[in-house]
């Protein structure tokens, strides 16, 4: 990995604020060679678990999940997809072990989410997300142990789509959003505290798919439009969520009737203004400047997130058998601005019944910022697809 254990600690004691634990946690190798070499300004943003793939699946195909065929995790990309599905009900559940190759082991993401169809035009759905950043021991800025807390940070959602036609649907949902990384912390007079805050989803789906099971899909989506988060009393320190604009396109291509393989590809803008940074490699950021960056409109810093480069790129497929046997691979690459990850990506998949079982596995890659805090890790979905056809085209 970028650094050792021991080094990560010997930073986190230094930081003014406590909070900077859970970003160190999401990419703490990015952040670090930005502030160092003084070359690439990492768009960074709170609440960081939320820009984490949380459904193996997906996982498999490089994140890959605007416009792929509807499945139980649907919710975390393009709720619109559901009132295309071939069940009425769906139940996922996923876990996701984060810095492994550092030894950590309760380090982790869980992830639930399930939808029920009202009728064959509208659907409800709702989704969890938990993350534990394992237990970290707190200090002053002398090293003096202040006691050891449990970080952890959840999302809930609940959505509603519907179609506006016989191919296009719309979804809708909101996300309420917990962060407890330092509860109780006191420091410099403030006393740390629980961050919430409120978002929003917006999705739209085209299902171009025929009776074979072939065709073209697409996907946008607008996520986590929302208040932006605090963890003090001094609402001028408030952090932006991590506000996102995506579109998609997948291709699906049925060679018999037991055989496909859909194929597609995602881009992602963060939409988050870029901090300033200090001028001299290290020294004080211009107070005006840090001003402006915390106090501008969550609105106005949407618009103005387009003067950066914070992107992202997935690309994968999927092979079907049968509706049965699944194998994926994909690729994902990010901007320098967003953390310049860029990885591989396998999976499979086996269903039997109603139960299916989704595994997903991040090819070592990179060095320096370019390394994942997934790599070597295996990451382990289970859905169960209700009410609907047993051995028919998924849609």
């Amino acid at each position: 990995m970028l650094l050792q254990l021991s080094q990560i600690i010997y930073y986190m004691k230094r930081i003014p604020s406590i909070i900077s634990a859970g970003f160190l946690l999401f990419s703490f190798g990015n952040s670090l060679k930005a502030q160092t070499t003084n070359k690439i300004n990492v768009v960074t943003t709170a609440v960081p678990f939320l820009r984490i793939s949380p459904d193996a699946r997906s996982g498999g195909m490089g994140e890959l999940g605007l416009a792929t065929s509807t499945d139980a995790s649907s919710s975390f990309y393009n709720l619109a997809k559901t009132p295309f599905s071939q069940y009425n009900t769906g139940i996922g559940l996923t876990y996701t072990p984060w810095l492994q190759d550092l030894g950590l082991k309760d380090v982790y993401l869980l992830a639930a989410s399930g939808y029920h169809k009202l009728s064959e035009n509208e659907g409800l759905s709702a989704s969890i997300r938990y993350f534990s950043l394992g237990n970290i021991q707190f200090t002053d800025y002398s090293g003096s142990e202040l006691g050891v807390g449990r970080p952890r940070e959840l999302a809930a959602d609940l959505g509603y789509s519907r179609k506006l036609g016989e191919k296009l649907a719309l979804g809708l949902a909101i996300r309420y959003i917990h962060s407890d990384l330092a509860a109780g912390y006191a420091s410099n007079g403030n006393t740390y505290k629980p961050g919430n805050a409120v978002a929003a989803d917006v999705s739209i789906f085209y299902n171009g798919v025929d009776a074979a099971g072939q065709g073209w899909r697409f996907g946008a989506a607008f996520s986590n439009l929302g208040t932006k988060i605090g963890y003090t009393n001094d609402a001028t320190a408030k952090e932006y969520i991590p506000a996102n604009f995506g579109i998609g396109a997948s291709y699906t291509k049925a060679f018999d009737e037991q055989s496909k393989l859909s194929f597609g590809i995602d881009i992602n803008k963060l939409l988050v203004p870029t901090a300033p940074v200090s001028q001299d490699n290290g020294g004080p950021v211009d107070s005006a400047n840090l001003s402006e960056y915390h106090n501008q409109s969550v609105v106005s810093s949407w618009f103005k997130s387009f003067g950066n480069s914070a992107y992202a790129l997935s690309g994968g497929l999927e092979y079907g058998y049968n509706d049965q046997f699944f194998f994926r691979a994909g690729y994902f690459y990010e901007g320098k601005n967003q953390g310049d990850r860029q990885y591989f990506t396998l999976g499979v998949g086996l269903k039997y019944n109603v139960i299916g079982l989704n595994f997903s596995y991040i090819i070592p890659s990179g060095s320096g910022v370019t390394r994942n805090p997934l790599s070597n890790t295996l990451r382990f979905g289970l859905v169960f697809d209700l009410d609907g056809p047993e051995a028919t085209t998924q849609q």
